[in-house]
């Protein structure tokens, strides 16, 4: 199915300086309330991991899950651009990861695929670039990797870990990545990602000097179990209707009002 939204779309967003919305979905009815509202990109995570199946963590998530939550999403869209995590392992090296994104895209119907990397995973990125796979390389905190990480931290806290979130943003946009998304940064250091690359920066707890800005959808309508992430932000609650919490949302990366610095790591 052609969608309004395409990865040309998002690039003259970028162009513009008009802020990109984003925002995931798992299933057919929400993706039908998301595009409504007017989201941009909609992400199927392997965040479904956790919000969906009840894991502790995406690491669970297999690349069939990610298909059958796909096929579901892509029913819903009309508008959105659909993007598509690869789950954990499914991209360990070229070959892996060219046969998982063709199911995701022959069998699930995504238009793009993201890849979590740093920039000794950038030969993967190149290889789905290659072969005609548009790519999104979310870096920063990658929550495929927390138990390499020590936990969910916040990245780029101080000058070696900025110039090792800088040094993977150049080399994955060198390498081919369309888009780029970065977690749990610190909001200067984000700022200075989107100086020194040329790719759409969509950012997640990264402040709001980013091209667009995303969320869990459960996150932001304030039902998932749990503490919620700092930078997150209930739009239900301000609103008491699903559909208007949506448009909420949509409104305030629309407008740069949110993130505001609560939800913001320096």
């Amino acid at each position: 199915m052609s969608r309004t939204v395409t990865l040309a779309t998002l690039r003259r967003m970028k162009a513009e300086q008009a802020p990109i919305v984003a925002l995931t979905a798992y299933d057919y009815s929400f993706a039908r309330q998301v595009d409504a509202a007017g989201v941009d990109v909609v992400l199927v995570g392997d965040s479904l991991g956790m919000v969906m199946q009840g894991h502790a963590s995406t690491v669970p998530v297999t690349l069939a899950d990610m298909v059958y939550h796909t096929r579901c999403v892509a029913r819903g869209l009309e508008r959105a651009y659909l993007m598509v995590d690869l789950p954990f392992l499914s991209d360990t090296d070229d070959r892996a990861a060219l046969e998982s994104a063709a199911r995701l895209m022959k069998e699930g119907g995504a238009d793009m695929v993201k890849v979590e990397a740093h920039a000794a995973q950038a030969p993967v990125v190149e290889a789905l670039s290659r072969a005609g796979v548009p790519v999104c390389a979310h870096f920063g905190l990658r929550p495929q990797r927390v138990g390499q990480l020590g936990g969910y931290r916040v990245q780029g806290r101080d000058e070696a870990g900025a110039q090792q979130v800088l040094d993977d943003a150049r080399a994955l946009e060198a390498a081919g990545a369309d888009v780029l998304l970065v977690e749990c940064l610190s909001a200067a250091v984000a700022a200075r990602v989107r100086e020194q690359t040329h790719r759409p920066l969509i950012g997640i707890g990264a402040g709001v000097d980013c091209d667009g800005q995303i969320l869990v959808l459960q996150d932001m309508l304030g039902i998932t179990p749990g503490q919620p992430p700092r930078f997150s932000h209930d739009f239900l609650a301000d609103t008491g209707r699903i559909q208007t919490a949506l448009e909420a949302y949509v409104e305030a990366v629309r407008t740069r009002q949110f993130p505001q610095l609560q939800h913001t790591f320096e």
